[in-house]
C-alpha cells in the first residue's frame, strides 16, 4: 500500500473535522450542529454531486460500458445483503440480519461524495454515470432485506412489497440525488456556470463541517454499540474491506477507468445509515437500531475515509484482469 495516500488522506481538512467531533464527544464539549443546518448541508451536499453528475453524464458518450456499470451497481446491492444475512442471521436473530444486510449493500451518500473530494484531490477522472450507479444502489437492498425477514419470519410481514419499493423510490436523499442528475444533464454549460459557485466553490467547506457533524454522531453513538460484543464490531470492519477489496479486483471486468474502479470499491464497502434507517423504521421495526446504525456510521464510515480508500485505490492501481 502507498503509505503516502493514507497520510494524505489522514491530513485531509475534511477528515480532520471528523475527529474533531469525536474529540468533542470524548471531552464532553457542548459542540454540536443544530439539527436544521445539519439537515440542510447534507441536501446540499447531495445536490451539489448529483447536479456535477448530471453535468459530466452529458460531457460522456452514453455507451455500453455505462450500461454495465449500472447493472453491476444493482448487482452489487443485490448479493451483499443475501450473503451477510445468512452470516448475521444466527448470532443476531432474524429482524437485525433483515437490518444489516440492508445497511451494508445499500450506500452511504456522504462516502460517495468524501471519495469523490479524494479522487479530486489526486486530479483522478471518474465518471459523472457514477452518480446514477450510486443512487440506483439504494433501493435493491432495502427491498431484499425485507423480503429475507418475510421469508425467514413465521409471522406476517409488517409491511407490504408494493409499500416497500414505494418508500425506497421516493426516498428523500434517492430523489435529491436523482433529481438533482436530470437537472445536471439538461443543463447547458452556460446554464451550469451561473450556479458554479454554489455547486463547487463551497463543496469542500460544507463538506468538512457535515463531517464534523458526523464525527459528534459516531462519538455519542459508539459506547452503546461497543456494549453488545465483538461479532457487531469485527463484522462492520471485515466485511466492508473484504467487499472493497473484490470489488476492486472485479470491476476491471466493467470498466478499465482507475476513478470509476474506486467509486465501485467505495460504494460495495460503504454502509447506509440514513437511507435504511429511515426505511427500516417502518418495515422492520423490531429491529435495533442501536446495532446497524452505528455499525454504518461510528465503524464502517471512520474505517473506509481513512484505511479503505488508500487500500482500494492501491489494490486497483497494482492488479488488473
Amino acid at each position: 500500500m502507498d503509505f503516502h495516500l493514507i497520510i494524505d488522506n489522514l491530513t485531509n481538512p475534511a477528515l480532520l473535522f471528523f475527529f474533531l467531533g469525536l474529540i468533542a464527544v470524548c471531552l464532553k464539549s457542548d459542540l454540536e450542529i443544530p439539527q436544521n443546518s445539519s439537515k440542510f448541508i447534507s441536501l446540499y451536499l447531495l445536490f451539489s454531486i448529483g447536479f456535477k453528475g448530471g453535468q459530466e453524464l452529458s460531457h460522456s458518450n452514453l455507451d455500453m460500458e455505462i450500461g454495465w456499470s449500472l447493472l453491476f451497481g444493482v448487482m452489487l446491492a443485490s448479493i451483499v445483503p443475501l450473503y451477510t444475512f445468512f452470516i448475521l442471521k444466527k448470532k443476531l436473530g432474524i429482524y437485525n440480519a433483515g437490518a444489516i444486510s440492508a445497511a451494508y449493500g445499500s450506500v452511504s451518500a456522504v462516502t460517495f461524495v468524501t471519495s469523490v473530494s479524494f479522487l479530486d484531490m489526486l486530479e483522478i477522472k471518474f465518471g459523472g454515470h457514477m452518480v446514477a450507479v450510486m443512487a440506483l444502489m439504494e433501493a435493491p437492498s432495502i427491498i431484499i432485506g425485507v423480503v429475507l425477514i418475510a421469508l425467514f419470519n413465521k409471522k406476517k410481514k409488517d409491511m407490504s412489497f408494493s409499500m416497500l419499493l414505494k418508500h425506497a423510490l421516493t426516498n428523500g436523499s434517492v430523489l435529491l440525488i436523482m433529481g438533482s442528475l436530470v437537472i445536471g444533464f439538461l443543463a447547458s454549460d452556460a446554464q451550469a456556470e451561473g450556479i458554479k459557485p454554489f455547486t463547487t466553490d463551497i463543496f469542500k467547506g460544507f463538506l468538512a463541517v457535515f463531517l464534523l457533524d458526523m464525527g459528534i454522531t459516531s462519538g455519542k453513538k459508539l459506547n452503546s454499540f461497543l456494549e453488545n460484543g465483538w461479532f457487531t464490531l469485527l463484522f462492520a470492519i471485515i466485511i466492508p474491506l473484504i467487499n472493497g477489496c473484490v470489488v476492486a479486483m472485479i470491476s476491471s471486468l466493467v470498466t478499465d477507468s482507475v476513478g470509476n474502479r474506486f467509486l465501485f470499491a467505495i460504494l460495495a464497502a460503504s454502509a447506509s445509515y440514513i437511507a435504511v434507517p429511515a426505511a427500516m423504521k417502518l418495515a422492520a421495526p423490531k429491529a435495533n437500531p442501536s446495532l446497524y446504525i452505528p455499525m454504518a456510521l461510528a465503524i464502517t464510515f471512520p474505517l473506509n475515509i481513512t484505511v479503505g480508500m488508500p487500500l482500494y485505490l492501491t489494490i486497483i492501481k497494482s492488479i488488473s484482469f
